[in-house]
């Protein structure tokens, strides 16, 4: 068991094989029409299939998001969950063209630079955080406060405080002197990446680095967060303490997570999986493709063969 009060060396490599990848995340919302109004027409997600009450929503064919309607209330503030999907663009570009869409339909958003990745943070109107998101680990390192680092490190050696604003101006310039509005994402974006609330930070890490089998990367106390991946940053799974230490699962009924799916390339890594989480004692269930499971507070998983 990691120690909150000193342990700050997380990192590991991973069990996972570098090919493991996120597949379709499941959330449930109140209202179709509602959903797609963002989803759809500000996100960029094309809807793929639609059967009883699960819409199929994603880009260039491949599913992303599942939204399950019926959901009798919104998100429920500070509750174990989902902090937010950050689904991945494959161009600065892809990053303007969302920008745009948002704000010609006078959505909220937070244009935040991580250093590592520019990420466009929003919300469905049920309170389901969305982050839109542009890899960028050449532009520099992560550090950790903990041990008195800067949070990030550009490649030049500046610090960086990793939550910077983007400058709008100069990324909605990507798209050019006459600009052609593209409705939805283009083929190649992806889930990138899962953040959940959790009520432990080392429990949290135990389960997904040692159990689930990501690399360990940074738990960062001062700031309540912690993040494992594969072999590269940014981050495939994040974590925060950020609802409170006494944090549960929201009422029955209410808009959120239903749950997130890894793809592992083969069946001995799933078995290695499932061995893993019978060694911890974790909840395991069979389902089609795989098993599900839960993290330590709830968080519902399903790990599918490819």
């Amino acid at each position: 068991m990691i120690d909150a009060s000193v342990q700050t060396n997380v990192k590991s490599k991973p069990i996972l094989p570098l090919n493991t990848t996120l597949g379709p995340v499941h959330i449930a919302v109140t209202d179709r029409a509602k959903a797609l109004a963002v989803w759809q027409e500000v996100v960029g997600l094309d809807l793929i299939a639609e059967a009883g009450n699960e819409l199929t929503l994603g880009a260039g064919g491949k599913p992303l998001i599942v939204l399950e309607t019926g959901a009798v209330r919104p998100v429920v503030p500070r509750t174990i969950g989902l902090y937010h999907v950050a689904i991945h663009v494959p161009s600065r570009v892809e990053l303007a063209q969302m920008a745009v869409r948002a704000l010609q339909r006078n959505v909220r958003i937070s244009p935040t630079d991580h250093l590592v990745s520019e990420a466009i943070y929003l919300w469905d109107l049920d309170g389901n955080g969305i982050e839109i998101t542009l890899e960028t680990p050449w532009r520099g390192t992560l550090g950790d406060p903990d041990k008195g680092q800067t949070y990030a490190v550009t490649a030049e050696g500046r610090p960086h405080s990793g939550r910077e604003p983007i400058d709008l101006d100069g990324l909605l310039a990507e798209l050019g002197p006459s600009p052609v509005l593209a409705p939805r994402m283009a083929a190649g974006t992806r889930i990138g990446h899962v953040h959940v609330h959790v009520n432990d930070l080392g429990l949290a890490m135990d389960f997904y680095r040692d159990v689930i089998g990501f690399a360990g990367f940074l738990m960062i106390h001062s700031f309540g967060m912690g993040d494992v991946g594969l072999d590269y940053m940014p981050h495939t799974l994040a974590f925060n303490i950020w609802a409170g230490p006494n944090a549960g699962l929201p009422s029955a009924g209410a808009a959120g997570l239903r749950w997130f799916t890894i793809v592992v390339p083969d069946a001995a890594t799933l078995d290695g999986v499932k061995a893993r989480l019978a060694s911890a004692r974790a909840p395991a269930s069979p389902v089609e493709g795989g098993v599900e499971t839960q993290d330590p507070f709830g968080n519902r998983i399903r790990v599918l063969v490819a």
